[in-house]
């Protein structure tokens, strides 16, 4: 079954825009401006836009703040008739070095709680790209560490993975998520590995 919407995980507000927490968020707008669409619209308690053409696909952001993300991602599969197995949820993850990229078809929840909603609002059948945010400076408080904006010496390595995690988004509605993952699993030259 084609995915039919691309969801970023985030919290809504300006205050929140930039930080480990919204990397969800920041691939959508990429994706957005990728194809040149500017014309959201708030429906199911989240912000979408729907590219149409051949393959029509919905771009979704939650605006319930993230630990309430099954809410709205619920809604608008209902809305829009679509399986959770229609939907990419894009969402960061703290487990992963910064820049690392990590697709699955389907899985548990982990420690993230934007996660967590959503498989106990959809269940584990929908496929995610999780986004490495994890620094080289260890933190106190991992809630302040995610809601806190990337540090300046991170910010290339940000961009190129949002980058890279949109190359990622089009190969999956291009080819599909197994073959997507073979390509993109790897750790990325921004995100070297250490034995």
């Amino acid at each position: 079954m084609d995915i039919a919407a691309v969801v970023g995980l985030g919290n809504p507000g300006a205050e929140y825009a930039a930080t480990r927490h919204n990397a969800g968020f920041a691939v959508v707008d990429e994706m957005a401006r990728r194809w040149r669409m500017d014309s959201w619209r708030t429906r199911y308690r989240s912000r979408v836009a729907r590219r149409s053409g051949g393959r029509p696909t919905w771009l979704v952001k939650p605006q319930t703040f993230m630990n309430l993300s099954g809410d709205a991602v619920s809604l608008f599969c209902e809305g829009e008739e679509l399986t959770p197995r229609q939907c990419l949820v894009v969402v960061d993850d703290v487990e992963l070095p910064l820049g690392q990229l990590r697709l699955r078809q389907s899985g548990g929840p982990g420690t993230h709680n934007g996660m967590r909603s959503l498989v106990d609002a959809l269940g584990e059948g929908f496929p995610r790209l999780r986004l490495g945010i994890r620094g080289e400076h260890p933190w106190d408080d991992l809630a302040e560490y995610v809601l806190a904006p990337f540090e300046k010496d991170e910010r290339e390595t940000v961009a190129a993975m949002v980058k890279r995690a949109a190359d990622c988004v089009e190969a999956v509605l291009r080819l599909g998520v197994p073959r997507a993952a073979t390509q993109f699993n790897q750790a990325s030259s921004a995100a070297p590995t250490t034995d």
